[in-house]
């Protein structure tokens, strides 16, 4: 007898059907076809286990299962109760009509109890795209496939409990979430806020600026003067996370399988900070079975590198194109997927090796040129993608002493959403364009202008300071943003003055 089950492939962050087709019938034996990687070739052992735990007979005749489309590949135990639920209905022992209205996941244990899996959220699209009646999975996944509206996700604790549903002995009612009510919940809880700084006001006037252009910053400074403090809460002045953005870094966390227990979207900016040990796949994504790198996981969010000299040269150049293009293309001999990889990068340095080089009391004890070539190991290229160098110096005891709180979180934000609007108004007719940061050199000339005075200080400062040409560009970009959150239409002197100060590395000498 023939019946087929439906179960999903990933590819990349989106889901593809998979029919599973089993048949019983014939001599002895079993054979599974549709390049299955070898946790799907184990299933036969946890199935064939699961199958007699729950008091079912396990059909002595041959099973062919064949998974298609057969030309591409499928990985994981997710198949397991999508076989289980094939065989049982294969040798009468469940309703196969059924069967053709659910998509099914799920892996199995050896028990028959159902462990959670990966990739849920883009397999739960595709399943309301396809109209299928509802989606049979484990009960550790039904919140995050629930967020889908217009699908009935129906959590499955055992093998037992799938089918007594299938066969309408034992009836589930759909898990229901009110997805906009939960999401404004939690966005609501920020665990970090900017209140907790104390002092560095220069330092968070440059984040502020950073967050309402969406600009790429470094950060240069002693150990312990705050680099790593003021990093992790620059998410919490980034504009909130829209439903679709959200939708959109929940895809990318599912098929990585970084969501746990019931949890739903992803609701505050993702923050990634990845050791400086990481290698260039695992950061930018990758392997002989592509997964989200950490570049895609902190789509829509903060990439912050600690200690950036620290890093493999190779490790940081394949940031490069993704900082341009905003997404990751993966090819492979058989196949090519595409990550999503829109961050704003936000790094951190010592200034020299020993961590002192213009430190106002300790003095820096690296020899001539030592600081150069430290500063040296980050190429030019990608300092040319980072829009504010910033200088952070330690904090005085008057200022940690400070009883009275710093400027909250959430008052940053309101500029920060005020200044973004204003952004959002002036490019609405580019499409894909929200921040200054992503102003191509043609748009920067039309809407960074300067007037005269504006002009003649920039010309002054790119002579007197020995800026780089490539200052030039990002210093337009960053003083549209200071204007921007200042509420002005022009650029004025006074926005272009801030802008240089905050080209810190393109200065001559600076390291000596």
């Amino acid at each position: 007898m023939l019946v087929k089950t439906y179960g999903s492939a990933l590819q990349g962050v989106n889901a593809l059907t998979v029919t599973v087709e089993v048949n019983l019938g014939g001599s002895f034996g079993y054979a599974i076809v549709g390049l299955p990687d070898n946790a799907v070739k184990e299933s036969r052992e946890r199935v064939e286990t699961a199958i007699r735990h729950a008091g079912y007979t396990y059909p002595r005749g041959k099973l062919t299962i064949n998974l298609a489309p057969a030309d591409v590949r499928k990985e994981g135990s997710a198949y397991d109760l999508t076989i289980a639920l094939g065989i049982l209905a294969a040798s009468g022992q469940l309703p196969a009509e059924p069967l053709a209205d659910y998509l099914i996941l799920g892996e199995l244990s050896l028990d028959g109890s159902l462990l959670p899996i990966r990739g849920v959220l883009p397999t739960a699209i595709e399943a309301r795209r396809l109209g299928y009646k509802g989606f049979l999975l484990p009960a550790e996944n039904a919140g995050e496939a629930a967020v889908v509206d217009g699908l009935a996700v129906y959590p499955i604790e055992t093998l037992q409990a799938a089918v007594d549903f299938l066969s309408g002995q034992l009836p589930i009612e759909p898990l229901q979430l009110n997805t906009r009510q939960l999401f404004a919940t939690a966005q609501s809880e920020l665990p970090d806020d900017f209140a907790d700084v104390r002092g560095q006001e220069n330092v968070k006037r440059a984040l502020e600026v950073a967050a309402a252009g969406g600009h790429n910053v470094i950060l240069v400074g002693a150990p312990g003067s705050g680099k790593t403090m003021l990093a992790k809460r620059l998410p919490t002045i980034l504009p909130p996370l829209t439903l679709h953005e959200a939708l959109e870094t929940t895809k990318i966390h599912s098929v990585a399988g970084r969501l746990s227990g019931q949890r739903g979207l992803v609701a505050h900016r993702p923050f990634r900070a990845p050791h400086h040990t990481i290698s260039d796949v695992a950061l930018v994504g990758g392997g002989n079975h592509p997964q989200p790198g950490e570049i895609s996981l902190a789509h829509n969010g903060v990439l912050f590198l600690d200690e950036l000299p620290e890093f493999k040269r190779t490790v940081l150049e394949v940031l490069r194109q993704p900082l341009e293009e905003r997404r990751v293309s993966i090819a492979r001999a058989r196949f090519a997927v595409e990550y999503p990889a829109s961050f704003m990068l936000v790094a951190a340095m010592n200034p020299c090796p020993c961590g002192y080089y213009n430190h106002p009391e300790k003095p820096c004890v690296c020899g001539a040129g030592v600081v150069q070539k430290y500063l040296s190991r980050i190429s030019g290229p990608l300092l040319d993608r980072i829009d504010l160098h910033i200088e952070v110096t330690p904090v005085k005891f008057d200022e940690l002493s400070q009883s009275r709180p710093g400027e909250p979180s959430a008052a940053v934000r309101s500029r920060v959403l005020a200044a973004r609007e204003r952004q959002l108004d002036r490019l609405r007719d580019y499409p894909g364009l929200y921040s200054n940061a992503q102003l191509s050199s043609q748009l920067v000339r039309a809407v960074c202008r300067l007037d005269a005075a504006g002009e003649q200080l920039l010309k002054t400062a790119m002579l007197r300071l020995n800026l780089s040409a490539r200052a030039y560009d990002r210093i337009l970009k960053v003083a549209r943003t200071i204007a921007d959150l200042a509420d002005s239409a022009a650029i004025l002197p006074a926005h272009v003055a801030e802008a240089i100060q905050y080209r810190n590395l393109d200065r001559e000498g600076w390291a000596g």
